[in-house]
Formats: C-alpha cells, sequence, structure tokens
C-alpha cells in the first residue's frame, strides 16, 4: 500500500517550511531531533490524508526514532542545540501547508524525547527494526506501506 505519487518536494524544504513556523519570539526553538520527528509526522499523514507522499526519500528506524539520513547530514553539526533560523520561501502549496500546520498544531509543543518515545511505541518504526533493541544501530527503511497503514488505523480508531 505505497502512495501512487509524490509531491515531489526536497525533505529540506519541509524542514525548512518547520523552522520557519516556529514561535521564535515566544522562546520556541527546535531541535535536530525534533525536526525528523516533525518530518516523519507529515511524511505520514500527508500519505494518509492525500494519497501522496511529500517527498520520495524514505525514513529509517534509527536508535532515536525515525530519520532521514539527508536531513541528519544537513543538521548533524547542530547536535542537540536549537537549529538555526533559514531562509523562509513559500515552496509548498496550500494544501500540503494544511497539513504541516495541523502536524505543527499537534506535535510541535511535544519535547524531542516526547515524539521520539512517542515513535518508538508505534508500529511502523518497531516493525522496520524487527526485534533489535532500541539502543542499537539500524538503518532499515520505514516502509511508507506500513506507515499508511498504521496511521490509517490510528485514524478511523479516533
Amino acid at each position: 500500500m505505497e502512495p501512487n505519487t509524490s509531491y515531489n518536494y526536497h525533505p529540506v524544504d519541509i524542514a525548512n517550511w518547520f523552522l520557519c513556523h516556529i514561535d521564535r519570539d515566544a522562546g520556541d526553538s527546535i531541535t535536530h531531533l525534533k525536526l525528523q520527528k516533525l518530518l516523519y509526522y507529515a511524511q505520514a499523514w500527508t500519505m494518509v490524508l492525500k494519497g501522496k507522499s511529500l517527498f520520495e526519500a524514505d525514513f529509517e528506524a534509527w536508535a532515536h526514532g525515525p530519520v532521514l539520513p539527508e536531513i541528519y547530514e544537513t543538521y548533524k553539526q547542530f547536535g542537540w542545540e536549537a537549529l538555526p533560523m533559514c531562509e523562509c520561501d513559500d515552496v509548498v502549496s496550500e494544501n500540503v501547508e494544511e497539513i504541516l500546520h495541523e502536524v505543527n498544531r499537534i506535535y510541535g509543543g511535544k519535547t524531542a524525547k516526547y515524539l521520539e518515545e512517542l515513535t518508538h511505541l508505534e508500529d511502523p518504526w518497531i516493525a522496520a527494526r524487527g526485534g533489535i533493541a532500541p539502543e542499537l544501530r539500524c538503518s532499515t527503511v520505514i516502509s511508507k506501506g506500513n506507515m499508511i497503514r498504521y496511521y490509517k488505523s490510528v485514524l478511523s480508531d479516533e
């Protein structure tokens, strides 16, 4: 049950959207760990609600939850520190932006650690890990089909 099509955004464009939509004036910040989880939930909910993926890139089931290796490479130099502001271009369509706003509203106020723990309780990450200990290194891809199935079931349970 893979998505049929993709919006073909670049993951960095979606990352920049999140970095541009935090309330820095209110003291909000976003770390690399939290950004990865926001991207993961944005991808999952876009696939469920729009039937298309945001981007072609796949998340891997790393020890701290779902990770896009490309985004990891882009921001790894910041470690656990807050990520800086970036160029804020309007590159996402209105119907995608609706979902990004909802993901930000629902998950954006949570801590990075909370989001990490939440992903560790959900089937797509668990299945990709294949039973190995949570702290062990893993680069198995989290199936988009598993993401769609799981988050559709969450939606139908509500």
